[in-house]
């Protein structure tokens, strides 16, 4: 069974019930959440082999979260006790015209503090087909920034498959450093690279012509990505695979949603996807990022892995919380065509 490591941060979600806005509730919903945890979930319940590494503080909380990644049963043998503290993620759920928002208390984390050369890469790489990081873990700190640097560069020594999303947040980058000056070297170590228009139009100033992600009104004319792509397999030559997620909004709960894949020659689309009455759209691009995965280490085509990660992603949006719950073979059903949501006995 081929073996996927992810490493980056998982906090504890605060969710505000419904539709409450966070100034409006005196409760939450509690979960997890962390783009990294949220792959490595996906790839368990298909049924693959992972190791998650992070950093948790020594207390009940930490505790509780490392017995909801076991539960899913994703590999938790490798997470560092350390540090004081735990991020948290508050989120309140938009509806129509009101977006949802996500306020982070995530400074001095564990994973953020961690002491370089406290996590052993050869150790944990040296049995692992896949390691997967995003552009959310050399924003949190210095320190972060350079141990997940060191587990690429381990990766590519080892000639382990190396994925990256690369995940920009804007608001996560304030140790003095910007996302323009840290990522390059950490991408030219992956093999597969995930983005959005915004990803890399902020980090890399590369942007598809006459595409406004703020204009969509649920329309994007996937083909214009090509030039992305282009552009980015020209900067990062390692670059096997770009694949790019499009999102059209309509609104809070109505978006349309699809993806495309360049091989270098060819550009592939994904089937699109209509998505009403949207349950929980946080963690969308992880459950992409896990069905592209697994999609690209079962089929042996480009184009079923892409439709394996659109549509294990569109079943995402009908789920709260941030982990992808759904089966494989809820996915493939997907991908058949089977959309009617009749009762299954």
């Amino acid at each position: 069974m081929k073996k996927i490591v992810t490493f980056g941060e998982i906090m504890a979600r605060l969710g505000a019930p419904g539709y409450l806005k966070l100034i409006q509730t005196d409760k939450f919903d509690v979960s997890y959440a962390g783009a990294e945890a949220n792959v490595a979930v996906s790839l368990a319940n298909y049924g693959m082999q992972t190791d998650y590494i992070t950093c948790l503080p020594d207390n009940p909380i930490a505790e509780r979260c490392i017995m909801d990644l076991r539960g899913h049963k994703v590999g938790v043998d490798h997470i560092q006790r350390s540090g004081k503290r735990m991020g948290i993620l508050y989120l309140e759920t938009g509806s129509n015209a009101r977006p949802s928002k996500v306020y982070y208390d995530r400074e001095d984390s564990s994973i953020a503090t961690v002491e370089q050369g406290s996590i052993d890469w050869k150790e944990i790489l040296k049995d692992a087909d896949w390691f997967h990081w995003t552009g959310i873990t050399p924003a949190l700190s210095e320190n972060a920034a350079d141990e997940c640097l060191k587990a690429i560069k381990t990766a590519n020594e080892l000639g382990v498959t190396v994925s990256c999303d690369i995940n920009y947040r804007g608001n996560l980058w304030r140790y003095g450093k910007t996302a323009a000056e840290v990522m390059p070297e950490m991408v030219a170590g992956s093999d597969i690279i995930l983005g959005n228009e915004e990803d890399c139009e902020k980090v890399f100033g590369i942007k598809p012509k006459n595409f406004d992600a703020e204009k969509t009104n649920g329309s994007v004319d996937q083909s214009a990505f090509r030039s992305v792509c282009e552009q980015m397999m020209l900067k990062f030559p390692r670059c096997k695979k770009m694949v790019v997620t499009l999102r059209g909004a309509i609104n809070a709960n109505h978006n349309t949603w699809g993806g495309v894949l360049f091989d270098g020659k060819n550009l592939i689309e994904s089937r699109r996807y209509d998505i009403t009455d949207i349950v929980d759209r946080v963690g969308g691009g992880d459950s992409f990022m896990g069905g592209l995965i697994y999609g690209l280490l079962h089929y042996d085509n480009d184009q079923d892995a892409l439709e394996f990660a659109t549509a294990a992603s569109c079943l995402k949006h009908t789920l709260k919380g941030d982990f992808n719950w759904v089966t494989a073979q809820e996915v493939e059903n997907l991908m058949k065509g089977d959309t009617s949501g009749r009762v299954k006995r």
